[in-house]
């Protein structure tokens, strides 16, 4: 590994969202260096994050890396192939290692840690009939799977590196973007996938090229927020009021009619559906203002290019593809 003007690490190269930053980063200037236990055409250096060797061998022949971005690890598909140990060691014990690796290299490195709105776990399902659950950073998680459990961890130890060492760090919560069938059986066949994506872009999801944008938005940020916490998820039409909660987990239908009617219109035009019932709704506005973040593959521009006959989803979401998160495809959710 010889010295080169590496200025990125991105963990986690082969998969959806290391991926898309290694396509995206030295179109803005950056260059960036990918590591991933599997080869690709975006891995610089094959490699594993929990290998301490590894990290120190990367970083002290790469003096010039200026922003870390933590995309790699273990997900919620992996739950199904993998122990709650291998999630402890690659999550939790993994994230240690590169952050602790970083902070003893250069401590105004800028670590942004990817994590993810599934931490939040079971508050995030209220019971019918009781108001949806408004999700921002205030909200205190209550994971329900090893997954949201070493995210978590993983958070906590970024945040006691953080203060520690004073390395700036900024978690990323980020909500869904990949594009995979639904693991929700009934949804699934209540709608087809575009259908029921796009409508989760008023909710609970986000464009593959925002969340990249987030991710540099975070670390050129970092080194005056020092320690910041985000929720990133595209811009919702609904607002926190307890009547708009409520609707939402009763008559979601009926409430986006008369919010959005724009929607309604485009989707029966479609043949498309819409939920009766939403249980949460992702609040970004924290991060769009702090990080100065500016989500451009929103809901009402969803619509649009439906409108226009064209793909609703960004170029980079179409590039990137179906990735999978297996070296080989074990279910519908883990598909290529």
């Amino acid at each position: 590994m010889s010295m080169y003007d590496f200025d990125v690490l991105v963990t986690g190269s082969a998969g959806h969202l290391g991926h898309a930053l290694m396509l995206v980063l030295p179109s803005l200037g950056y260059k960036p260096l990918g590591i991933d236990i599997l080869p690709s055409t975006t891995t610089t250096f094959v490699g594993s994050f929990a290998d301490r060797s590894f990290v120190s061998h990367i970083l002290a022949n790469n003096l010039k890396i200026k922003h870390v971005i933590h995309a790699g690890g273990l997900h919620k598909p992996h739950v199904i192939s993998h122990t709650k140990e291998d999630f402890v060691n690659t999550n939790i014990v993994g994230t240690m290692v590169l952050v602790d690796e970083v902070s003893k290299r250069n401590r105004d490195i800028n670590f942004v840690l990817v994590s993810t709105t599934s931490a939040f776990g079971s508050v995030l399902s209220p019971v019918e009939g009781e108001p949806a659950m408004w999700v921002d950073e205030n909200l205190t998680p209550a994971p329900k799977n090893i997954y949201g459990v070493s995210k978590i961890a993983a958070e906590d130890i970024c945040y006691l590196f953080h203060q520690q060492t004073g390395i700036p760090v900024v978690v990323l919560r980020v909500s869904r973007f990949f594009p995979q069938p639904d693991d929700d059986e009934m949804k699934r066949n209540v709608m087809c996938n575009d259908n029921l994506k796009v409508l989760e872009l008023g909710y609970r999801r986000v464009d593959i090229y925002d969340v990249v944008q987030s991710c540099v938005a975070a670390a050129e940020k970092a080194q005056d927020i020092r320690w910041g916490r985000y929720v990133i998820s595209a811009p919702t039409p609904f607002s926190k009021d307890d009547s708009t909660l409520r609707r939402l987990n009763t008559d979601a239908e009926g409430l986006l009619k008369d919010i959005m009617p724009r929607c309604s219109e485009v989707f029966d035009k479609k043949g498309w559906k819409s939920l009766n019932l939403i249980d949460r709704v992702y609040d970004s506005s924290k991060a769009q203002k702090e990080l100065g973040w500016k989500p451009e593959f929103t809901l009402e521009a969803a619509l649009d290019r439906i409108e226009r006959g064209e793909d609703w989803r960004s170029g980079l979401a179409i590039m990137v593809g179906r990735r999978g998160y297996h070296s080989v495809s074990t279910a519908f959710y883990t598909a290529r």
